[in-house]
């Protein structure tokens, strides 16, 4: 397997990489999509992102690698064992990428074949979705996926269930990820069904700063020419990064918010005219783990515009006659309400 690039020796774009790292630490907040320009390091930064996540504990031999210490949500035979009976060891957070090609039994999980000609047994063989319960499901090119695979992740997503009925067979497992899209707008947009499913969205763009542009291909050159040197240079970054990370994970649920943030929140989403309540939640729990990744015990209005932008960007209502971007829009609203 190739070597990935190092998360922290990705130049610039900032917003995609503090995106990814609050989705890291609360994978509740419905993923991220990231949507820009070719060649800007979408892919590279998904893939890092894959090498920072802390192990995580899972029943030995579950193909859906359940927690141990929650029965609640896990697949039939791992509810149904007993505490002392069950095995556990811990394995990387899985992040699996879901091609544009795949059929819907390879995402979903169909009849296993060579066991139904040789034994004469009916019995499933696990998905992408089933290989992605607990971890990420990463999509390139998200906006050219077939509408059928859509239509598919909705469901799954809204319910965090994969139920498979195929041949007789009937299977329900648990499938809860985070889902991560990129892509290039000029290629097609995303439908709106979808796009509302992503918690975060983030606009990259080509850097236009010349200093930036030579430190980004100067890296990639050195690691292009000897990976393995290149990731120790930035093997202590990495680790520290990683312990941050874990650190903020387990300090994201004794976060408080205070009321008058609460209220603020909703001022600004109702200023922008968002739809429904799920930007409001989105943005504070968003805010909970930028606090988290600054040890802060309080989420507070600075926490929240640091994260305001990809939480909201995709929930603003088109305006044809407005020609400012959704960016700008968020700004103003952000002067307005925080003064």
């Amino acid at each position: 397997m190739a070597r990935p690039f190092p998360f922290t020796a990705i130049v610039g774009q900032e917003e995609m990489k503090n995106a990814l790292l609050v989705a890291a630490v609360d994978p509740t907040l419905g993923g991220v999509l990231i949507f820009g320009d070719r060649g800007t390091g979408k892919s590279t930064a998904v893939r890092a992102l894959a090498q920072l996540l802390p192990e995580m504990k899972a029943v030995e031999g579950c193909p859906y690698h359940c927690d141990p210490a929650r029965t609640a949500g896990a697949c039939p035979k791992c509810s149904g064992d007993s505490k002392a009976k069950i095995a556990s060891h811990m394995i990387p957070v899985p992040v699996v990428d879901l091609p544009l090609g795949a059929t819907e039994d390879r995402v979903v999980g169909a009849l296993d074949i060579e066991r139904a000609l040789a034994h004469g047994e009916k019995a499933f063989e696990p998905g992408l979705l089933a290989r992605a319960n607990r971890g990420f499901l990463y999509i390139d090119e998200v906006n050219l996926l077939e509408d059928h695979l859509v239509d598919l992740l909705l469901d799954v997503a809204a319910s965090g269930e994969n139920v498979v009925e195929r041949e007789g067979l009937s299977v329900r497992h648990p499938a809860r990820f985070v889902l991560v899209g990129s892509g290039n707008p000029e290629e097609g947009e995303l439908r709106p069904q979808l796009l509302d499913r992503f918690g975060l969205s983030v606009d990259v763009k080509t850097p236009t700063d010349i200093a930036t542009r030579v430190e980004a291909v100067k890296r990639r050159d050195a690691f292009d020419r000897d990976p393995a040197a290149f990731a120790a240079a930035f093997a202590a970054d990495e680790e520290r990064l990683r312990k941050k990370i874990t650190a903020a994970k387990k300090l994201v649920p004794t976060i408080d918010v205070a009321d008058e943030t609460r209220r603020r929140v909703a001022e600004l989403c109702v200023a922008l005219g968002t739809d429904g309540l799920r930007g409001e939640l989105t943005l504070l729990r968003a805010a909970r783990s930028v606090a988290a990744l600054e040890k802060a015990h309080t989420a507070t209005m600075t926490h929240v515009k640091a994260i305001a932008m990809p939480a909201l960007r995709h929930r603003l209502r088109r305006n044809p006659l407005d020609e400012v971007g959704s960016g700008v829009r968020i700004e103003r609203a952000l002067i307005e309400v925080m003064g």
